[in-house]
């Protein structure tokens, strides 16, 4: 398809792609008013031949679509009408109970309490079967009580210290030799 476009010397505006078409519509209209007034006010007698005719009030939706009206008798009888009320408060407050459980009452008891301070307890020290040192002990730790199944530890010279110090790992071997007893190993 070839473009036309207006070449006419009363063109008020460019003429956008395509609207070419329009624009020779409205040529004939051109003329009569300068080009601010109709760039303000548009053209005259486009869409109405009598200018002084006032717009309408009413829009075509609420001219089509007009609200049904009540017959002006009561349709439902008063008992059928509070009976459905109540089903649907019934219905309701039984939803609102389900989805909105009552809160539960709060225990303000702290944990020293819950477990510390039950009733018929009786506090007992019990008696020492060695005297311990702390200062020079060896702690008891999961450790300790289990180095014989670590692995990449240097093998234990003493039970009781199982992870003191050891060069054992870098002496070298001709050193070793002179040993009486060898270390243990894991």
């Amino acid at each position: 398809m070839t473009e036309h476009r207006d070449t006419g010397e009363n063109k008020v505006g460019k003429c956008l792609l395509h609207n070419w078409a329009e624009e020779r519509a409205v040529a004939a209209l051109d003329n009569e008013e300068t080009k601010t007034q109709i760039q303000r006010h548009g053209h005259r007698g486009i869409l109405t031949m009598d200018q002084e005719s006032k717009m309408e009030t009413v829009t075509t939706l609420k001219a089509a679509y007009v609200p049904p009206k009540s017959p002006g008798v009561r349709l439902k009888g008063i008992r059928g009408e509070f009976l459905e009320k109540h089903i649907a408060q019934m219905i309701s407050d039984k939803i609102h109970a389900e989805l909105n459980p009552p809160t539960p009452k709060t225990d303000f008891c702290s944990t020293t309490q819950r477990d510390f301070c039950v009733e018929g307890f009786v506090p007992l020290t019990p008696e020492t079967t060695q005297a311990h040192d702390y200062k020079t002990d060896q702690a008891v730790t999961f450790w300790s009580e289990n180095y014989q199944q670590i692995q990449g530890v240097t093998a234990v010279q003493t039970l009781k210290a199982p992870f003191r110090k050891s060069a054992l790992f870098s002496t070298p071997i001709s050193e070793r030799l002179d040993e009486i007893e060898p270390p243990p190993d894991n």
